[in-house]
């Protein structure tokens, strides 16, 4: 009598969704373990002389109060996330899709396309949640003091979450929609504005004088991140609401995260 296998026994052979997807992010993460030193100097470097340099120097030299680190810290803390997130997903995914191929390997998973992308927005947004807490650290390091309780903690993490989902978003629709040749074109008219209209070095809010440049710092996504991790680091100084960064950066999420996953696809099928 020969032995028929029943659906269900063909089911369960098969590796589910969750565990593929499971096995694809252990595999980023082991390999960021392993390169955890070049890693971080990739993604602090930039931050830790901006706030050396702004919240120390520049202090020490009489041009700035000391009140300045209270502002700019909240920026630099959320300007390392942010821009950790958005460079690890374009970057990676420009390599990917151009030279080494290696999403071939990646879109022969038992996953759907979709969350294959989802993967890589994950993976980026951990990257970018590491650099964020490394700055913490440092801040305490070059600045001497940490306005930073425990109970500060729950919301810091939701917005870094939230800004850094995004900034993995954008890079994704980034290296995804534009040419691999054009890249580092748009890389540097993007990251440029991107760093001095997102709000790390000033309060939104303190921009009423400047109108059309507050206008497009609003544009700016990292700019609510910044106002949202200011409010909670120094609600002394003038900042936006809570809710109004949540909501703007939900906003963006949403936008951003459909263009990432059409452009996605579009190159998957290519």
């Amino acid at each position: 009598m020969t032995a028929v296998e029943t659906p269900t026994t063909s089911a369960a052979a098969r590796p589910s969704v969750g565990r593929a997807f499971t096995a694809l992010l252990w595999r980023d993460v082991f390999v960021t373990g392993r390169e955890f030193v070049p890693f971080l100097l990739q993604v602090v470097l930039q931050p830790v002389f901006l706030l050396f340099v702004f919240g120390k120097v520049l202090v020490e030299l009489g041009f700035t109060s000391s009140a300045y680190a209270d502002v700019l810290l909240p920026g630099v803390v959320s300007l390392a996330a942010f821009l950790t997130a958005l460079q690890n997903t374009a970057f990676p995914l420009v390599i990917d899709f151009s030279f080494t191929k290696e999403i071939e390997d990646r879109l022969l998973a038992p996953l759907p396309t979709a969350l294959v992308a989802v993967e890589k927005v994950v993976f980026a947004t951990l990257r970018a949640l590491v650099a964020a807490a490394v700055m913490f650290p440092i801040g305490l390091w070059v600045l001497g003091s940490l306005p930073v309780t425990w109970s500060d903690v729950p919301v810091l993490v939701f917005f870094l979450v939230l800004g850094s989902l995004v900034g993995a978003a954008i890079g994704m629709t980034l290296g995804t929609f534009v040419k691999p040749n054009r890249i580092n074109v748009v890389f540097a008219v993007v990251l440029t504005p991107l760093l001095f209209t997102g709000s790390t070095q000033f309060p939104w809010p303190a921009l009423d004088q400047l109108r059309w440049f507050q206008v497009v710092c609003a544009l700016n996504p990292l700019t609510y991140v910044s106002e949202a991790l200011r409010a909670e680091m120094a609600p002394e100084v003038p900042h936006l609401s809570l809710t109004v960064c949540a909501l703007a950066l939900t906003g963006f999420l949403a936008v951003f995260g459909v263009l990432s996953l059409v452009g996605f696809r579009r190159r998957a099928l290519d």
